[in-house]
C-alpha cells in the first residue's frame, strides 16, 4: 500500500459483505491496517483523536473483516465486513443513507436477519419456530411453497403468483441458514455457472 500519497494515511471504504451497501469511509495508517488484519476487526486512524481507533471499541458495534481489497493504485482499500449493530454514530445502519435497502440489496439484509434469528432464537418469531422444527420440516415447507408457486404460475393472478414466489425464496433462505449457508453461496454457484 502507498501510504505516502496522503501523508501516511489511506482512505478505506467499508462495505457490508452480504448486502454490498457502503457503510462508511475512514482512514488507516500502516499500523491500523496491520492491527485490522491481525485482529479481524476494522481499526482506523482517527484524525481527530490522533490515535488508532477500533470501530466499536466504545459502542460494541464492531466491523468484522471478511475480505480486504486494494485498488489499482494501491492507495485505497475496500473492506467487506460483517457489521455488529449500527455503523453510524447517529444509530443508522450506514453513514450514507437512512433508507432501508430495497430490491436485491434487501435480500442480503433479509439473510442477515434470518441468520440472526437462527443464532438468537427470539420467542414469538415465525422464523424461530421454523428453526426449532428442524431441517426436515423446513425442507418439507420449501417443497410445499414450490408446489404452491407452480399452481399459481398456471393461474392469471399475478399478485398470488408473486407472493408465492416470495414465500418460496424466504423459506429457502431459512433452510440455507439452517444448513450453515446463505443466499450468497447460491449466488456464487450461479456466477460460476455463468462464466
Amino acid at each position: 500500500m502507498d501510504f505516502e500519497k496522503l501523508n501516511g494515511l489511506i482512505p478505506v471504504i467499508i462495505q457490508d459483505h452480504q448486502t454490498d451497501r457502503v457503510l462508511m469511509l475512514g482512514f488507516m495508517n500502516q499500523e491500523a491496517l496491520e492491527k485490522t488484519k491481525k485482529e479481524g476487526k476494522v481499526t482506523f486512524f482517527s484524525r481527530t483523536k490522533n490515535r488508532l481507533w477500533t470501530k466499536g471499541e466504545e459502542s460494541g458495534n464492531f466491523l468484522h473483516v471478511i475480505e480486504i481489497f486494494e485498488d489499482c493504485d494501491h492507495d485505497t482499500l475496500l473492506i467487506k465486513a460483517r457489521p455488529e449493530g449500527p455503523v453510524c454514530h447517529t444509530g443508522n445502519e450506514t453513514c450514507f443513507e437512512k433508507d432501508q435497502p430495497s430490491g436485491l440489496s434487501f435480500i442480503g439484509s433479509l439473510q442477515q436477519l434470518i441468520d440472526d434469528r437462527n443464532r438468537e432464537r427470539p420467542e414469538g418469531s415465525y422464523t424461530t419456530s421454523l428453526f426449532e422444527k428442524g431441517v426436515n420440516k423446513m425442507a418439507q415447507k420449501v417443497g410445499e411453497e414450490a408446489v404452491e408457486l407452480v399452481i399459481e404460475a398456471m393461474d392469471s393472478n399475478d399478485d398470488l403468483f408473486l407472493n408465492e414466489a416470495a414465500d418460496l425464496i424466504y423459506h429457502l433462505m431459512v433452510l440455507l441458514s439452517a444448513r450453515g449457508y446463505g443466499i450468497n453461496d447460491v449466488a456464487s454457484i450461479l456466477e460460476q455457472r455463468h462464466k
